[in-house]
């Protein structure tokens, strides 16, 4: 029996979790001793961000609902100067990736304490983990003050977002708990968190696509967001993310939907390397394999399966290997720049996930 060796540091952040949670909102914005909100959310959540807006009454400050994708820099800096325009005290922001990632844009410059409502099953909203887009190109890092203060969670607020963006929401929030588990700083809390939260998901799912009003299946998959959240939220990131970021970042993919196409290909280019985290992903996945499983599991729930079929285009795949290749993040798996390009035209061309030789 080999003895434990480990490092978990813990995130301080507030969950409120149920259906009608949104009622609190007012008690949870006080309790980050703050009195004037701004809240921010993407075009398409104008509608629930007005009623957000609404029911801070006097406490809103204002709303701002230009969220967009993969945060540009020119956006942020629009924002924060929104809300200091607005003098607001906190950002009260609902919605999913986009809308809570230029929330943190505006945090990570003002300290501004974020209150979220994620609408999606991104998970952001439980990791210190901010990205911007500048001259095409995506900046991650880490700052612990990006992390929202409270996450407000209430499924009902899920029931009219679409079945295929649930999906690949979903989908992308399993891509946090499978690099959690090949992570290099990974450690049995976070591992225990993420096969729960894939288990949750891979349940809830196909529940949401035979039944999109099933609040029961949409309260399982936020649940299992949110531990996918906090496993990203406390691990390093590896090769899935890294591509994600490239090709999403540089060439304006969607976000999940791209997280959802690459995850397969990412587990297989990985399998021989963390044998024992594939094993994890397979047994969630009530699967034989962890990289044929999420690329059955995928087909299954209707996701998309190939880059082309998202708006990525043949001719840009050499730079974004170039890309991917020239500053890795750390993988299980020595990154190749000729690996990576093989594995991007399997992901274009929606290919089962092959097996790599060792």
């Amino acid at each position: 029996m080999e003895s434990l060796e480990f490092v978990y540091q813990a995130r301080a952040s507030r969950v409120v979790f149920g259906e009608g949670s949104l009622n609190h909102l007012e008690r949870e914005v006080l309790a980050l001793n703050a009195e004037r909100a701004l809240v921010i959310c993407s075009p398409e959540q104008k509608d629930t961000g007005a009623h957000i807006a609404q029911r801070l009454g006097q406490r809103c400050a204002g709303l701002f609902d230009r969220a967009v994708m993969h945060v540009p820099i020119e956006l942020a800096r629009e924002a924060l100067a929104v809300a200091r325009r607005l003098n607001a005290d906190c950002a009260v922001v609902v919605g999913g990736g986009s809308a809570i990632g230029l929330g943190k844009a505006i945090a990570l410059e003002s300290e501004l304490p974020i209150l979220a409502i994620p609408t999606t099953y991104s998970g952001s909203e439980m990791t210190p983990i901010f990205g911007i887009t500048e001259a095409s190109l995506k900046r991650t890092g880490t700052d612990i003050k990006v992390l929202p203060k409270t996450v407000i969670y209430d499924p009902t607020l899920t029931t009219t977002l679409p079945v295929g963006l649930s999906v690949t929401s979903g989908i992308n929030a399993i891509a946090h708990a499978a690099e959690g588990l090949y992570a290099r700083d990974s450690n049995p809390v976070t591992s225990m968190m993420a096969e729960e939260g894939i288990s949750a998901l891979a349940e809830a799912l196909p529940a949401i696509v035979a039944d999109p009003s099933d609040v029961a299946a949409r309260s399982k998959a936020l649940y299992g967001s949110w531990l996918c959240g906090i496993v990203l939220g406390n691990v390093g990131m590896a090769l899935h993310h890294k591509l994600c970021h490239t090709v999403g970042g540089s060439f304006n993919l969607p976000h999940a939907p791209t997280h959802t196409i690459i995850l397969p290909h990412a587990l297989a280019y990985n399998r021989n390397a963390s044998p024992e985290a594939m094993k994890r992903i397979a047994r969630a996945l009530k699967a034989a394999d962890a990289a044929t499983g999420m690329h059955e599991f995928a087909k299954e729930v209707g996701a998309p399966l190939s880059l082309k079929d998202i708006g990525m285009r043949q001719d840009d795949l050499d730079r974004a290997a170039d890309i991917a290749a020239s500053n890795p993040y750390w993988n299980p798996q020595p990154v190749d720049r000729e690996k990576i390009r093989r594995l991007l035209q399997d992901a274009f061309d929606g290919a089962q996930p092959r097996t790599w030789a060792l």
